[in-house]
């Protein structure tokens, strides 16, 4: 007598296998994980910029800033000394960077950040924005992807009542979330 499986055991058993990784796959959803962690880091981002941005207002010894709040909406933005918005990728804390104008090397102790993130996808539809007025108030938006994250969704944190801003489909953050960029 033969030992070993026959044909039809092995055939059931690959097709109950494929039916379970069928159905985790649907479950866990890979592609909604991965828009949930890059929803994640553009909140830790976000919030690690606003509270660098609040060190250098504390500690500059001026915080007269010569741009207008302006709307930008595409691609990581600066918002330069004409008030336009242009394309900018540049990382440097020196005030060259997205975020124009900010030398955040002028902080007592050095910047606190080395240098300034970019978004995830850092593309047309999901970018960090930022805008200043000359007064010294400030606001950063960042389009959530996941569902999870999202206006309506469970962890909410775009929604008017959530980040005090005023649209109600971007994560508005800063001293003045309600400054109109997007």
């Amino acid at each position: 007598m033969k030992k070993g499986f026959t044909l039809l055991e092995l055939l059931i058993v690959i097709g109950i296998l494929a039916i379970l990784a069928t159905v985790v796959a649907l479950v866990l959803n890979p592609a909604e994980l991965l828009r949930q962690a890059r929803d994640s880091q553009r909140l830790s981002d976000l919030r690690t910029i606003n509270s660098a941005l609040g060190l250098w207002f504390a500690s500059a010894s001026s915080t007269s800033i010569a741009v207008a709040t302006t709307t930008c909406t595409y691609g990581s933005t600066q918002v330069d000394g004409t008030g336009a918005c242009q394309q900018n990728q540049v990382t440097t804390v020196n005030g060259a960077g997205w975020i124009y104008g900010i030398d955040f090397s002028f902080v007592p102790g050095g910047s606190p950040l080395a240098r300034l993130p970019l978004d995830p996808s850092n593309g047309a539809t999901y970018h960090y924005d930022f805008s200043v007025t000359t007064s010294g108030t400030y606001e950063f938006n960042a389009n959530m992807e996941s569902a999870r994250y999202a206006s309506g969704g469970s962890a909410d944190v775009e929604s008017n009542t959530k980040d005090g801003g005023t649209v109600d489909a971007v994560y508005e953050i800063g001293t003045d979330p309600a400054l109109d960029l997007m």
